[in-house]
This record gives structure tokens, C-alpha cells and sequence, in this order.
């Protein structure tokens, strides 16, 4: 990524997922496709993206909420799907349908020069809780936007409301040290958890909503409890604890972790709790 679009308090974030992050996100794209997919359909109904509107995506990933946008804004509209993640992007571009109009472009949105006032909604699915200055950030994104344009996102509620990511955290701790304690604002899934402190990002936006959502995630994905023990290690905070760990620590954790979600099994499925808050706000 080019440094003038970079800013440097986000570079930890930028090569975390340039590098095992984003590798780990693209071997199980299409699980994680369905496991997100209730999340995706109540942000795609609350963002209401109509035929004709120029859409910006950020931290757009593997590109799946950007094909959706693309094709609920039609040909008359276009989408800009904006990622941190080489990878992620190079994924996206291949399996784009070649019927529906999305760029993706490699960049930080904290420094990104927008097209001023070139968008009608800005959409993020858990693209912006880790954001190092979350208020330059939002600044930054909000030139894009038109005045009287939206902005409708998707982030954790705090860590108590969010089984799904913290149950198989607390089995992996009993092999590995627990990671250093992030601050309640520190970037991280959850940095966004607190309400007020949403709202105290104002960024000049206004009429700034935010939408409690409590979910099911059902992470077994019809594939019994060891699916659903690896699928745990693979992704978000549990990962992250394991990283540069040996085989035989993660087999061991893989091992605790079934047994913590074995308790939630129900008829095949094992449903954890999952809690999101849905931010939208208005340019102007």
C-alpha cells in the first residue's frame, strides 16, 4: 500500500491483514459468508442502498457485501469497495460477478482522497472498529459523502454480549497466556461496543441512530461440533491467541474448546450469542 495512503497510527492493523489476518479470512471466505449472513441481511435492510446510488464500502474484504450492494444499486449505480487487505482485495476481484459494477481499491479510509461529496451511503461491515483515531477517520470519510447523504455501519456490541466470539476464547485460555488486556477504545472488534462512546465520534455527521441487535450464530455450519471447534480457532479473537503457537497446543485447545461448545449443541446445531449495533447517521 502506497504510504500516502496510510495513516501510520493504522499500520498494525494494515499488516495484520496483509499478512496471517487476511490469509486466515480468505481459507474460510465461504463459511464465513454464511455464518455472517443474518448480520448481513438486518445491515443490508438498514443501509437500503437503491437503484442508481454510488455506494463506498469500507473494509469490504473478500468482497461479498460488495457484490450485494452492487446489485441493489443496478447499472445506473456503482460501489467502491475499499480495503486495507491486498489479499482480501485480489480475492474479491476474482470472484467478482462480471455483470455488476464494483472497483476495489487497496487503502486506508482514514487518509483515502476521496471524490468529495461523490457517494449517497457510506456501508461498512465490521470495517471500522479499528480505526487507531476513529474521530480523523470518520473526518476523512465524511468529505465523500454527499450532504444529506448516509452513513450506516455494523459493529460489536461489547465482549459479554458476543458468545459466540468469547467462548471459544476462554477454552483456548487454558493452554495459552491470555493476550495483553485491550483498552475499552483501543482498535479491536470490540472498540465500538460502548454507545456513547459511538456517539462521541461525531465527525461533523448528524441524527446519529444506533439499533441494538441480539443474534444467533450458529458456528457449527452443519458440521457437528468438530467443525465447529476448528471454525472457532480460526477466526477472530481465539485465533489470534494461537497465533505462534505449536500443533500440539492448538490440538489441545481445538479439544477444550468442543467441550465449552458442546453445552450449546442443539439438534446439530450449536447457536452462540451474538450482539451488534447497527450506527447510522446523516451527512449535514
Amino acid at each position: 500500500m502506497a504510504q500516502a495512503h496510510m495513516h501510520e497510527k493504522n499500520a498494525d492493523q494494515i499488516a495484520y491483514w496483509n499478512g496471517p489476518g487476511g490469509q486466515n479470512w480468505i481459507a474460510r471466505q465461504a463459511t464465513q459468508d454464511i455464518l455472517l449472513r443474518p448480520i448481513s441481511e438486518v445491515l443490508h435492510n438498514a443501509a437500503a442502498a437503491a437503484k442508481g446510488e454510488r455506494v463506498i464500502d469500507v473494509g469490504c474484504g473478500c468482497g461479498g457485501t460488495t457484490f450485494e450492494l452492487a446489485r441493489r444499486v443496478g447499472a445506473e449505480g456503482s460501489v467502491l469497495g475499499l480495503d486495507i487487505s491486498a489479499p482480501m482485495l485480489d480475492y474479491a476481484r476474482e470472484h467478482a460477478p462480471r455483470d455488476l459494477k464494483a472497483e476495489f481499491v487497496q487503502a486506508d479510509a482514514t487518509v483515502y482522497p476521496f471524490p468529495p461529496a461523490s457517494a449517497d451511503l457510506l456501508f461498512s461491515r465490521f470495517g471500522v472498529m479499528f480505526f487507531a483515531d476513529p474521530t480523523t477517520s470518520f473526518t476523512n470519510i465524511r468529505k465523500a459523502i454527499k450532504p444529506g447523504g448516509r452513513l450506516v455501519f455494523a459493529c460489536w456490541r461489547e465482549p459479554r454480549s458476543n458468545g459466540w466470539m468469547m467462548i471459544p476464547l476462554q477454552a483456548v485460555y487454558q493452554h495459552v497466556p491470555r493476550m495483553p488486556q485491550l483498552g475499552p477504545e483501543d482498535p479491536g472488534p470490540f472498540s465500538f461496543g460502548n454507545e456513547e462512546r459511538v456517539r462521541r465520534v461525531r465527525a461533523g455527521f448528524s441524527d446519529i441512530q444506533l439499533k441494538q441487535h441480539d443474534l444467533a450464530l450458529d458456528i457449527a455450519l452443519g458440521r457437528g461440533l468438530d467443525g465447529a471447534a476448528n471454525a472457532a480457532i480460526a477466526f477472530g479473537p481465539a485465533s489470534r491467541a494461537l497465533d505462534g503457537h505449536p500443533d500440539s497446543v492448538r490440538t489441545a485447545a481445538i479439544q477444550s474448546v468442543r467441550e465449552a461448545l458442546s453445552k450449546y449443541e442443539k439438534d446439530g446445531r450449536i447457536p452462540l450469542p451474538a450482539s451488534i449495533w447497527i450506527v447510522s447517521a446523516k451527512n449535514g
